[in-house]
């Protein structure tokens, strides 16, 4: 074990995040500790050499608040919580009695404790205090993840991305299942179908980036296609059609700065797009 976290790790709060970050820590040799929350605190101080706060944003107030006055976080051991929104003020009132406080947000999707993601790999916002966010980078190596750290970073903007792509991309899928289940394909066959190609996507985005991660009809400049999905749509699920709508109207800029279709292609798309009203039905 490495020595900067030779007093290992105790994590307070057992849901997805807490889960997750104790069985990779575990599996790293790292000795862990995992509490489910406030009510089964201990009576003497956590003397790990990092304790990770992994509870709801509206209860860490309370729960700091605890550890605070009741005297359990010891001179030695570092506070570090993982909610995205929050920077590592929150943590503030700890400082007097603890080693330093700082944020580590994974930039990860958290499901379900019983199925934890894959950390290897993935980047870990940290920020706050020497020596708190020298601990958490540590912690962050061990389990194969990247530490980053983004200064002045606006927490609340941050946070509101990694929803968009991480629930977005639930939300689509979730609309992509309706349309192919009255395509008549049979529903259990609907996730093996989706996973790969959601994974191709972000594999695409991470090697290739953006604009050049962009594929289909909208990259290729080709508006008959796109009304002919938007037809299917407003037939199968026409509820799903201002979606399709808003998601084709944000590729076209990519598509631009791809230029794989002259720009009057893209023109004539925006054109016949115009004055589509996406709640209109067609039968």
């Amino acid at each position: 074990m490495t020595e900067v976290l030779r007093d290992g790790v105790a994590i307070i709060g057992a849901g997805k995040v807490g889960v997750g970050l104790a069985r990779a820590l575990r599996r790293a040799g790292v000795r862990c500790s995992l509490r489910p929350g406030r009510t089964t605190l201990p009576f003497r101080p956590f003397l790990s050499s990092v304790l990770v706060l992994a509870v709801r944003d509206g209860a860490l107030g309370g729960l700091v608040r605890e550890l605070r006055e009741r005297g359990l976080v010891g001179a030695g051991t570092v506070v570090v919580h993982v909610a995205g929104a929050l920077d590592a003020s929150v943590l503030g009132e700890l400082r007097p009695i603890c080693a330093g406080v700082a944020q580590m947000h994974p930039m990860i999707s958290f499901a379900d404790p019983r199925f934890p993601p894959t950390l290897r790999g993935g980047h870990v916002h940290v920020q706050g205090d020497p020596e708190a966010v020298r601990r958490v980078r540590k912690l962050c190596r061990c389990i194969g993840m990247k530490p980053r750290t983004f200064p002045r970073l606006d927490t609340v903007a941050y946070h509101a991305a990694a929803g968009l792509v991480a629930n977005g991309a639930a939300a689509l899928a979730a609309a992509g299942t309706t349309l192919l289940t009255r395509a008549h394909v049979r529903p259990e066959a609907i996730p093996h179908l989706l996973g790969p190609l959601i994974r191709s996507v972000a594999d695409n985005v991470e090697a290739l980036g953006l604009p050049a991660a962009l594929t289909g009809p909208v990259r290729r400049g080709d508006p008959q296609a796109v009304l002919r999905h938007l037809e299917t749509i407003r037939r199968l699920a026409p509820e799903l059609a201002p979606l399709y709508l808003a998601l084709v109207r944000a590729q076209i800029p990519l598509a631009r700065r791809l230029g794989d279709a002259p720009a009057d292609a893209f023109n004539e798309m925006e054109q016949s797009l115009a004055h589509v009203d996406p709640a209109a039905h067609q039968h």
